[in-house]
């Protein structure tokens, strides 16, 4: 599986124990940045990762800033893309069987990083659902943004 995976310098050491972590279980990682701790703007990692995610050259994404609002935003804005901030156990479970999230985002200043972790195992694992009702809320998701291009 290929995981497109960026941070600001907020998320910057949250990304590299990620990396670590996904890397123990064989995922191949797409690393966008950032690649210092120095200050960075947010939507220009997760505009990389997002477009990485829409293009079909990842299985999908994770994003980390201070809060995961921001990158979620930011990622939100490229077509076909579903990103979700995730600071539960059930948030990180619905996103990805209720949404059909295919970009997690993270906040190192809501989350520790072994929530974090516990959190992306979560969604690795779970599945979407097939369920009629999910399925047409995520095609309206894909109708508004057909006529809003």
């Amino acid at each position: 599986m290929r995981v497109a995976i960026g941070a600001d310098h907020a998320g910057y050491n949250y990304k590299n124990e990620i990396v670590a972590f996904l890397q123990k279980k064989n995922y191949e990682i797409m690393d966008f940045g950032a690649d210092t701790p120095e200050a960075t703007d947010y939507p220009d990692f997760a505009v990389l990762v997002a477009k990485a995610v829409s293009m079909g050259k990842c299985d999908f994404g994770i994003l980390i800033c201070g809060t995961g609002i921001g990158m979620s935003i930011a990622a939100n804005k490229v077509k076909g893309v579903r990103a979700a901030v995730v600071s539960t156990e059930f948030t990180a479970e619905s996103s990805k069987t209720h949404n059909h999230a295919n970009v997690i985002c993270f906040g190192s200043r809501v989350s520790s990083i072994e929530e974090v972790l516990n959190f992306l195992d979560i969604f690795i694992k779970a599945e979407k659902s097939s369920d009629e009702r999910h399925i047409n809320r995520i095609k309206k998701i894909g109708k508004y943004e057909e006529e809003n291009e």
